[in-house]
């Protein structure tokens, strides 16, 4: 059983932003690393780069396979997690705790565009 949060927004490609004020902490679900298996490299955007909702921002690879992260939202990076450039399995520890990109949001409304908790469970089935 998947970890979902409450609270929380979703993307049908397992992308995930939790929300304060005006900024978006962006990773990958529960449920998307669990598919990948160990994480073994994260590939993020740089501090600055701007992010559009929808186009691709970076890359997970894991033993298994490799997937295109999607921005959930569009924005101007502030901060990406670089304990993950040391250490990427945290990803699989708590990917909630180990968000990828933290981005100043640029048009909040397109959260509305994202699903919520049961939204997301029901398109994993669970």
């Amino acid at each position: 059983m998947s970890k979902i949060i409450e609270g929380y927004y979703y993307s049908e490609s397992h992308e995930y932003v939790k929300v304060e004020g005006n900024v978006g902490y962006v990773g990958i679900t529960d449920h998307a690393q669990h598919e990948l298996g160990n994480v073994v490299y994260v590939d993020m955007p740089e501090v600055d780069d701007e992010v559009t909702a929808g186009d691709e921002f970076g890359a997970v690879e894991s033993v298994k396979a490799a997937s295109d992260l999607f921005s959930p939202v569009s924005g101007t990076v502030l901060e990406v997690n670089e304990a993950l450039e040391d250490e990427p399995g945290l990803v699989n520890q708590d990917p909630y705790a180990n968000w990828i990109m933290k981005v100043e949001l640029s048009d909040s409304s397109e959260l509305d565009n994202l699903m919520d908790a049961a939204a997301y469970k029901a398109l994993i089935g669970e």
